[in-house]
């Protein structure tokens, strides 16, 4: 009770002196909030009422224009977009093509850019008139248009840039319905509306606050006790009791995304091990794992366990892999033998410090010491063992990645040799050249079989990761929150939103 005490108190000194803040608790503190570095499900939560971007994806995943009014093709390389007009930044600079340029060129070369896999098709940008921009691509792309309803189409105000640099997260300058107030690292991330916003009509809420609260038993807490209006990822096993709260209330959708292992393989010294170096390892740790046991005993049998990073409502899921595989003890020990391994095989897992995950930590150093294992598990809170992992601190790592509505955007990324986030350095030739042509080709079908050999290599036989499961966007809220609607994203959309 006393730490409800304590939030009810800090947001008491950060209210407006008119109306009343929504209150969102996020299960992890975001990473930095510069649309061109962050990472984070935490920061793209935080994004959404921040940083409009080009386009964004409505309920059923479809592309709607936001910062733009509509776009066309002049041929398959050639993007014209029109933008829309009286946009202007929380600076009070016009959002305009030349606006645009400068954002879209930093997504592509700054250095430390995780935008830049994510645009690698963009050649080049060319400011027709205030209100028109036309972007060539080096190829034809089914997925560009996709990743600029992401972070990628993020608009950032050209000025706030140039006096900021690198700084630019530490307050930044976008056309979102909420302007930057204020970040306490670890505790809070405070907007404010933004009066002079382009849709200001649908926005209801004069503040937002974020609070960081990684512990779900708290963050629930603090939900039944009224110091949150809306929790965000809640875990299966909570819907239950707070379902029988008739002040709460429950939106949820199957995830765009997945839970992954990540193994180090080609980053840096601590890739060089037998673990790294030896598909047959760790294809035994893999099979010594059992996703359903885990799935039932942390999460209620709610999640999709799975072998692949597109869920299975997507049209491009691979059927063709065939079912999740159970857990096989002999396959794992004969595998080890195979490799010629000294067992026990040692192993450090870097796991997000929340206890559902340790949880799942846990169970895997169970069932991997049964093979011949010994993994030792290393609890880092989330924005942290992704740093680690980026630099190559890491030996293998539990992550998540939150999904994207273009398979691209969940497979790219992981897989190839440029992918922004492929954090064991994962390489092979084959791999780069059938998702490089799968991110060109516009046939569906076409598309679905470049995706299914690329999976064959870079994972039914290199192991360069393990997914694990597609989880379940469950948000929680309080019943005097009106309008809050659930997309696959797992997003919360501020438009439209009251608190009674």
């Amino acid at each position: 009770m006393r730490g409800v005490l304590t939030l009810l108190a800090l947001l008491a000194a950060v209210a407006p002196a008119a109306g009343q803040p929504l209150r969102i608790g996020l299960k992890d503190d975001p990473d930095i909030l510069d649309p061109t570095l962050a990472r984070t499900f935490a920061s793209r939560t935080v994004f959404i009422g921040l940083c409009d971007k080009l386009f964004d994806v409505d309920d059923k995943l479809g592309l709607v224009p936001q910062l733009a009014t509509g776009w066309s093709w002049a041929d398959q390389r050639t993007l014209r977009i029109t933008l829309r007009p009286g946009v202007t930044f929380h600076d009070g600079r016009p959002m305009d093509a030349e606006a645009v340029r400068h954002s879209l060129h930093r997504h592509l070369t700054m250095q430390g850019s995780f935008r830049r896999g994510e645009l690698t098709n963009l050649q080049a940008i060319e400011v027709v008139d205030p209100l028109t921009i036309l972007l060539r691509l080096d190829a034809p792309s089914g997925a560009f248009l996709s990743q600029l309803s992401d972070r990628a189409g993020m608009i950032l105000s050209p000025a706030a840039v140039e006096a900021a640099g690198r700084d630019f997260g530490r307050a930044p300058v976008c056309a979102g319905p909420f302007r930057f107030v204020e970040r306490i690292a670890q505790d809070r991330i405070v907007l404010d509306r933004f009066p002079q916003y382009w849709d200001a009509a649908r926005i209801h809420i004069p503040r937002v606050t974020f609070q960081a609260i990684p512990d779900n038993t708290a963050r629930r807490a603090n939900l039944q006790a009224g110091a949150l209006d809306v929790a965000m990822q809640v875990e299966p096993d909570d819907v239950p009791a707070l379902r029988r709260n008739a002040r709460l209330r429950i939106a949820q959708a199957e995830e765009l995304g997945y839970q992954v292992i990540t193994f180090n393989i080609a980053n840096g010294p601590r890739s060089r091990t037998p673990f790294g170096q030896d598909a047959r390892i760790r294809a035994a740790f893999e099979a010594a794992i059992d996703r359903q046991a885990i799935n039932q005993v942390v999460y209620g049998g709610q999640y999709s366990p799975t072998v692949q990073p597109v869920p299975p409502a997507s049209p491009y899921h691979l059927r063709a892999i065939g079912p999740v595989p159970g857990r096989d003890l002999d396959r794992a020990r004969a595998l080890l033998r195979e490799a010629g391994a000294t067992t026990p095989v040692s192993l450090s897992l870097t796991v997000p410090n929340s206890p559902d995950l340790r949880q799942v930590g846990e169970m895997i150093q169970a069932m991997v010491r049964e093979a011949g294992f010994d993994l030792r598990l290393n609890a880092m809170e989330y924005a942290s063992g992704l740093a680690a992992s980026n630099r190559g601190d890491f030996e293998a790592s539990l992550t998540a990645w939150s999904g994207r509505p273009d398979p691209d955007g969940n497979i790219y990324h992981g897989a190839h040799s440029r992918g922004a986030t492929n954090e064991g350095k994962y390489a092979d030739p084959e791999v780069d050249r059938l998702l490089d042509a799968a991110r060109a080709e516009t046939d569906p079908p076409k598309r679905l079989a470049l995706y299914d050999a690329a999976w064959r290599i870079a994972i039914g036989r290199d192991r360069s990761r393990m997914y694990l499961w597609h989880r379940m966007n469950i948000t929680a809220y309080s019943a005097r929150v009106r309008g809050l609607q659930a997309h696959p994203d797992g997003l919360i959309r501020l438009q439209d939103v009251r608190l009674d």
